[in-house]
């Protein structure tokens, strides 16, 4: 028959985890105003100043329940086939790069990750989406999208620049972010195959300066060219 790792037992919880999960409740009626996050902390501070003699209560309960782990992992692993190990290993291991993946974005985040250049479709989507016709968001897409390949290679011309600009913009702050990476001691969050960005001197952050200044120079001057057609 077929076992799914749902079927797997659960690791028991931790001693401060249980602490966590019997006060909760009892927490956040003192604390009805306060965020998850706040309410964890009080949670969390009432703990660490709990006497070792009633955490030792708590400690006592997850080694009762690790030993009955132990016995009921032991009985679900003896029943699997070695063709339903492989398959639950290799469920486990996609599961695992798919957290893997969650925390890694959820970090470059935190890092302030630049945002990646957005295509002309997209542009064209964002620009259209509350009005375009459909109930659902994957109607309107369709819609769009049917809408973009109908358009002439002229009225898709103002959203391709936009494009090219946003590449522009996604590429200078990629190397000011990476520059910032190399000063923390990240240089494993630089793209591959691209030049280790360099501290900047005196000269090279004035040179810096000056492109950025005749960029937006450019920049100007093409809005106004094109508001003056």
């Amino acid at each position: 028959r077929g076992i799914s790792s749902a079927e797997r037992p659960k690791r028991p919880l931790s001693a401060y985890f249980r602490f966590l999960k019997e006060h909760h409740s009892a927490f956040r009626q003192k604390n009805p105003e306060v965020s998850n996050v706040e309410l964890v902390k009080k949670i969390a501070g009432a703990w660490k100043e709990l006497p070792a003699s009633q955490k030792q209560v708590y400690e006592e309960a997850r080694k009762t329940d690790w030993q009955r782990y132990g016995e009921q992992l032991a009985a679900y692993k003896a029943q699997l086939t070695p063709a339903q190990a492989t398959a639950l290993k290799e469920e486990r291991k996609k599961r695992l790069a798919k957290r893997r993946s969650f925390k890694k974005k959820r970090e470059l985040t935190v890092l302030g990750k630049p945002k990646r250049p957005r295509t002309g479709f997209n542009i064209f989507v964002s620009e259209n989406f509350q009005e375009s016709e459909g109930i659902s968001p994957v109607a309107k897409m369709k819609q769009l999208f049917d809408a973009w390949q109908k358009l002439s290679n002229s009225q898709k011309q103002p959203y391709l620049q936009l494009a090219e600009d946003d590449k522009v913009r996604y590429e200078n702050e990629m190397k000011s972010w990476e520059s910032k990476m190399v000063e923390l001691g990240r240089e494993d969050l630089i793209r591959s195959g691209t030049q280790r960005p360099k501290k900047k001197t005196a000269e090279t952050a004035k040179k810096a300066e000056t492109a950025k200044a005749s960029s937006r120079e450019k920049k100007v001057k093409r809005k106004l060219k094109k508001s003056e057609e």
